[in-house]
């Protein structure tokens, strides 16, 4: 048995939850059997992914995803506002910005503050791209932009890369996420499966439903927010430059798409569930 107590601390954005653990200054991340069983909601703590944060030379800390099957995404909005909350709540200060390296590049993060330390963050998440190795256009090169999804007759998508990919499903019922995600995120496409959003154009912005590669069905999805955003855009259901409005099962998210694609915006609140001990595995 270690004699050194690790700890944990557990944060969700909107209802999607994850277990943040600091190895800043270890810098050994866990492996995938580790993670699967720190989100495990029967067995474990329970969490749609972990948050590794692991020592930078560019940025305050690195960011790692783990999936709650294990596997590594590239970047999670809603992961990056809990880091960015950890961080700064941990840190003492209040800063007006700070910088978080993810899979997806360094990323500039805003922290909006509340009676408890950061209540919400905005996020510079980069550009969106239509030609990307994660996506269908990685092969092709061609933007796949309102086509028929191979093998689903009728069904329409945007492939759209924030880093992790997006199959964005416009005017798709939503409650088809729990029936159609699992295939789709596994279309042979997207070399590395896929997130799917599936879409309704509101007039108060977007409703949207995310089936997540690695997690299934969460109640809010970050990245796959700003992905529906720019699909909505790219086909001029919802205009450019402005904040709009993703609605998810979890709650609201702001997304501004430029009108370039150069730097999608991402607003949302964030907050602090406990903390707790990690306790040793046999074989850890």
């Amino acid at each position: 048995m270690s004699t050194t107590a690790e700890f944990f601390f557990k944060y969700h954005g909107l209802g999607n939850d994850f277990i943040v653990l600091d190895y800043r200054e270890g810098g050994t991340d866990i492996d995938a059997k580790f993670s699967q069983w720190l989100c495990d909601r029967r067995r474990g703590i329970g969490a749609d992914g972990v948050l590794s944060l692991l020592p930078s030379t560019t940025a305050l800390a690195r960011m790692v995803v783990h999936n709650a099957d294990g596997s590594v995404a590239e970047m999670c909005g809603n992961g990056l506002r809990c880091a960015v909350k950890y961080l700064v709540d941990h840190s003492g200060e209040k800063p007006e910005r700070i910088e978080v390296e993810t899979g997806a590049g360094i990323l500039t993060c805003t922290p909006g503050y509340g009676m408890d330390g950061v209540a919400e963050v905005e996020i510079s998440m980069g550009p969106a791209r239509l030609i990307a190795p994660n996506l269908p256009s990685g092969t092709t090169g061609q933007p796949f932009l309102g086509e028929e999804v191979p093998g689903h007759s009728g069904l329409r998508g945007y492939a759209v890369s924030m880093g992790n990919p997006h199959l964005v499903l416009l005017d798709q019922p939503l409650e088809d996420a729990g029936r159609l995600g699992p295939e789709l995120e596994r279309h042979p496409g997207f070399p590395e499966r896929t997130n799917v959003e599936f879409v309704r154009v509101t007039e108060e912005g977007l409703a949207v439903v995310v089936w997540e590669r690695g997690c299934g069905l969460t109640e809010a999805c970050g990245t796959g927010a700003c992905a529906a955003a720019v699909a909505a855009v790219l086909a001029r259901r919802l205009p450019a430059d402005a904040w709009l409005r993703v609605t998810l099962p979890g709650g609201d998210l702001h997304i501004r798409v430029p009108s370039d694609l150069s730097d999608v915006r991402l607003r949302g609140a964030v907050s602090f569930v406990f903390t707790g001990v990690v306790p040793d595995l046999p074989g850890r």
